[in-house]
Order: structure tokens, then sequence, then C-alpha cells
């Protein structure tokens, strides 16, 4: 199983960090590529949420269960509309494990004329704290001076922000915080977050509230999301503030994926191809590169964000997308 072997590989990650000897530390990579050569992903096709003539839906949230139903938030458009940028959040419900979904209505409507997320509000992800359900999301609003009040997708002044919607049920209604957006693109062009910011993925550790996030600089222009980076800021409580960690952890982290996993956290990168592994959550080291067929923007069936996080182990499947001209849906995946 995926769990087993990806902690075999964390724990042969520590060993060569405390092995002084160059014959040792040479005697161990090498089981640590063996191990991580079996980490690969496999796909099924779903109903309910899959292939649809008159929607698309992508960008997942990761999955919770609630009882004995799992739940799933993912950004819908009217086909042939591809991007996320003209979305609203719906949900929908599975009781076998994600193989078929029953879509069960609008999750999260645009916001107020005026708004950050009057535009369009899309990514959406879930955490489940202290019997509240927190839905954090992206938003953008028209571009500003469009005559029409259209959104351009522009590479200037077409900044994104992270809101928040609460709930006391995971079927809603969610409510929008007062203090939206809870995050903000950063001030300084030069930093890695000055232009996107986007791809909330929540835990809880060290009675923190983590909210991983990747960015991208308006200095880097067309090349942008290329050079997305990942970052997480911190709060107290689900509704912040949030204080950004200063900098950035990840390169190349296009779509932001992390799970708990033997006291720290793992993180698949899909840009690079790579799994990390932190202990602290914040210094990363490769686990693996040069991962094929891995998934596109995906939610992982994650305990952890069930009733303040629970020491479960994952699972190892979620919900991804695929994309092709005119068309984005949602499949199965499972990591072994």
């Amino acid at each position: 199983m995926h769990k087993i072997k990806l902690g075999i590989v964390i724990i042969f990650a520590s060993l060569i960090t405390s092995c002084n000897t160059t014959k040792k530390e040479k005697k161990i990579e090498k089981e640590v590529k063996t191990e991580t050569e079996a980490v690969n992903f496999t796909y099924q096709d779903i109903t309910g949420i899959g292939k649809d003539a008159v929607y698309n839906r992508r960008d997942n949230s990761d999955i919770i269960k609630v009882g004995d139903t799992y739940y799933i938030w993912y950004s819908r458009m009217d086909s042939p509309i591809t991007p996320g940028y003209w979305a609203t959040i719906w949900y929908a419900t599975s009781k076998d494990e994600g193989h078929t979904w029953q879509e069960q209505g609008m999750a999260l409507d645009l916001g107020k004329e005026g708004e950050f997320d009057s535009h369009s509000v899309f990514t959406p992800n879930i955490l489940a704290h202290k019997g509240k359900y927190y839905l954090y999301y992206t938003g953008v609003k028209p571009t500003p001076g469009n005559k029409e009040k259209e959104f351009e997708g522009n590479g200037t002044t077409d900044i994104t922000a992270i809101g928040l919607a609460v709930s006391d049920s995971p079927d809603g209604p969610f409510v929008r915080v007062e203090n939206n957006p809870v995050l903000e693109i950063s001030d300084v062009a030069s930093d890695f977050d000055s232009f996107r910011i986007d791809d909330a993925s929540l835990l809880v550790r060290d009675d923190k509230v983590c909210l991983f996030y990747k960015g991208r600089s308006i200095s880097d222009g067309k090349q942008g999301p290329k050079r997305t980076k990942m970052n997480a800021a911190y709060a107290d409580q689900p509704e912040g503030p949030f204080k950004k960690h200063e900098g950035y952890f990840l390169d190349k982290s296009h779509e932001v994926l992390i799970w708990n996993q033997n006291g720290g956290i793992v993180s698949l990168a899909s840009l690079s191809k790579t799994l990390y592994f932190s202990k602290d959550g914040e210094h990363f080291s490769v686990l693996q590169d040069g991962l094929k067929k891995i998934p596109m923007a995906p939610g992982l069936y994650r305990p952890h964000l069930e009733n303040g996080n629970l020491a479960t182990e994952v699972p190892g499947w979620g919900i991804s997308m695929i994309q092709k001209k005119g068309l984005t849906y949602l499949v199965r995946f499972e990591m072994k």
C-alpha cells in the first residue's frame, strides 16, 4: 500500500540526515530510490461529476467524510468554458469512496458587486474544525477600469485573493466572514505572490491553522505560471488573521497538495513532478522526483481535515481533473 511505502521512505530520509559516513549515505540513498519508484498513480472514471456535455468541473477540494458520506467541493462552469475565472463553487457527495457522486447544488455564489469575488469564485478547499465547516476559495472581480465590467484575465491588474465562508453543516449555507479576503497578494512587486494567490490547502498543526497556498509574482509576467511557488500563512483560528511565512517553501508548485504523514508533511508538486517531505512543515527535502502521470489539481481524501485533524493515515485516493479543449471534468485517482 502507498501509505506503508511512503512511511518507509520517510524513515530512510531521516536516516540519511543522521548518518555520518559516505558509505552509509550512498547505501540508504539507493534504498530510497528503490522504494520511491513504487509510487504511481492510477485513474478511474466517476459518475455524477465526471464527463458532462452541459457543465465543466475542475479544481476540486480535498475530500472529507461526515458520518457515512464523503463530501467534495469544486469549480463549475457552463460548457465550453474551461478556465475557473468564470466559475461558481458547487459540491457533491459519495457513499462509495468516491466512485459515484451526486451533485447536491451550489455551495457559494458570486460576491456582491464591487467585492474582490464579484466575478468568479473557484479552487475551493475545506477544513472541519470544532463543529464548523470552513470553505476557503479564490476570488476575482471584474478588471478594474473595464467599461463593460468584464474580467479580461490580464497579467497586470487582475489580481486574486483568498476568501472564506463558514457553515455549521457541510451542506451549508456557507456565509462569508466579515474580514474577507483572509489572504491577499503582497504589495512588493518582487515578492513571489505579488500578482496571484490561489489553491488553499489546510491543516492544523501545533494549535495553529496552516493555510498553504501558491503564488505568482507580477514581475514574472507571462512566465509566472511556470514559476509558481508554495508558501503558508498561519493563524490562531480558521478566520484569521493570517500571517505569511517570510519567503516561500517550494518552487514549481502549481497546484498545492499536502497531507500529514509520519509526524511531518508531504507535498506533491505538479510542475516539478516531485514528492517532498518536511518534518517541521517548512523545510522540505525530495522524496522522489520525475513522477509519472501525476494528477492535475488533485484533492485527497484527508481524514486529518475532519473534526480537528484526526491522526489517521491517508488512504491514498482522491479526485483530480482532466483538461482538454473545451472540456474539463473530474476523475478518481489512487496513489500506490
